[in-house]
């Protein structure tokens, strides 16, 4: 990715943000990353947004592993679209339309996603928002070509979960296209954030999605902590860790449990469900929370382990251990179910940045199994290994810019923010929703509608913190 990127950034300007620094392009270089992502297979758009007068992206690659932070001035309200390279783009660009205002050149793909019509301003976090737009809803769905009919799923939809519109444009007993549309759980959390302390806006940051709030509070504080070169002390650090692996085997559990609904072994998702109940009572009575919300915070953690906690968790862990004996035993018609069914090329999941999608339904099922095998030792491990200390640093008024990652159950969350006098300027969190929609869109095409739950099962992700 390098040989491709670096002839991009003669001449552009090296902004100081932690720990990636920012290259600011011009327009042409900008306009030129679309053929070096053409060039690129396995490089990653991460993600891309905006401020009222630039454009943001962030490009890794997974065979010669870098991270590229770069930005463009937005000239005339628009700016080269990366879509052409990177069709998952499109979310990113129609989001930065509805939120700033600043169009793609060319508009490959101009409908609203997060604005339905009902905001009392648009473009909210443009230097200078506008008047509402008039949207109808629900959205217009032309029929795709070579479908025979539609099938609407959601806003509210058991296969879905949370609030999200699915269409699937049928043929036959296949689905041919499946289009989704977002937006209903848009919380305006970078408005929000705007304008608040890191310790204010953190409460933001850990609402933004139910099943990675650590991950979300985590990208967050390390974000704040990068930008002001914060040390947290070594108990905080250590207690982030036992958070992060709690949250991601309650996610695992999460998806077990769902894919084992949808497949019609009902004992076997209560097994999982059972599980993930007891995980998430020992959970509240060492950190107060189910979810652990406002449990991580810029500087460290904002309270400790709780006395009963440190037991709640072991006897948690040794339930859960027994019980995977069961989870894990082979299930013919399990299998027989998830073999082949939503296949992810890995070179498609590389380039959305989510490699751990890689795959088929059984794979991913197995690597969730895998997963949890390994958080239980790694977690005693880690509760043993919890030094005595404080539990926060202080967070000193200042300015700068950090962006940092934390990984979630179902990929990595991403935050970036500027901060000026000590406040949010402005930010930005990536969600692994993000990348997992449009994986979700490419494994139904061309599936069995009957295999539509367990393909959602399959490629697990929330709709909230994408929605932001």
């Amino acid at each position: 990715m390098s040989d491709t990127i670096t002839p991009l950034l003669a001449g552009a300007s090296v902004l100081p943000c932690r720990p990636v620094q920012r290259h600011l392009l011009s327009p042409s270089a900008w306009a030129a990353l679309v053929p070096a992502l053409v060039a690129t297979p396995d490089g990653a758009l991460v993600a891309l947004w905006a401020d009222a007068t630039h454009v943001f992206a962030l490009v890794t690659t997974e065979l010669a592993p870098a991270t590229w932070l770069l930005s463009a001035p937005v000239t005339d309200g628009t700016y080269p679209a990366l879509s052409p390279a990177r069709p998952a783009a499109a979310f990113f660009e129609r989001a930065i339309a509805d939120l700033w205002g600043h169009r793609p050149a060319g508009e490959p793909d101009s409908r609203p996603w997060l604005d339905h019509g009902v905001w009392p301003v648009g473009t909210p976090l443009a230097a200078r928002p506008c008047p509402p737009g008039l949207l109808s809803e629900p959205p217009g769905f032309p029929l795709a070509r070579g479908a025979n009919y539609q099938i609407p799923l959601g806003p509210v939809h058991d296969a879905i979960a949370t609030a999200a519109h699915l269409r699937l444009h049928v043929a036959g007993t296949a689905v041919a296209v499946a289009e989704s549309r977002r937006g209903y759980t848009h919380k305006g959390t970078l408005a929000l954030m705007r304008g608040k302390s890191p310790r204010a806006a953190a409460r933001f940051a850990a609402r933004l999605a139910a099943e990675a709030t650590v991950a979300h509070s985590t990208a967050f504080a390390v974000a704040v902590e990068a930008a002001l070169g914060i040390l947290p002390p070594d108990r905080a650090l250590g207690l982030r860790g036992v958070m992060a692996d709690l949250e991601h085997l309650a996610g695992h559990l999460d998806a077990l449990a769902t894919i084992r609904a949808a497949a019609g072994l009902a004992p076997y998702a209560a097994r999982c469900a059972r599980a993930r109940e007891v995980l998430a009572r020992a959970i509240h009575a060492a950190f107060g929370h189910r979810l652990m919300m406002d449990a991580v915070v810029p500087g460290g953690v904002a309270a400790d382990l709780a006395v009963n906690g440190e037991a709640a968790i072991p006897r948690a862990l040794d339930l859960l251990e027994d019980e995977l004996t069961d989870i894990a035993r082979p299930h013919p018609g399990l299998s027989a179910r998830l073999r082949g069914l939503a296949v992810i090329p890995h070179a498609m999941a590389s380039r959305h940045a989510a490699p751990d999608s890689a795959g088929d339904a059984e794979t991913r099922d197995h690597a969730r199994l895998r997963a949890i095998a390994a958080a239980i030792p790694r977690l005693r491990a880690a509760l043993v290994r919890l030094r005595d200390g404080p539990l926060v640093a202080a967070v000193p008024v200042g300015d700068g810019e950090g962006i940092a990652s934390a990984a979630a159950g179902h990929g990595a969350a991403w935050h970036w923010l500027r901060l000026k006098g000590g406040l949010i300027a402005a930010s930005f969190a990536r969600d692994p929703g993000w990348a997992l929609w449009p994986l979700r869109e490419a494994a139904l095409a061309g599936a069995e509608v009957v295999d539509v739950p367990l393909i959602l099962a399959s490629l697990t992700t929330g709709v909230s913190g994408s929605d932001l």
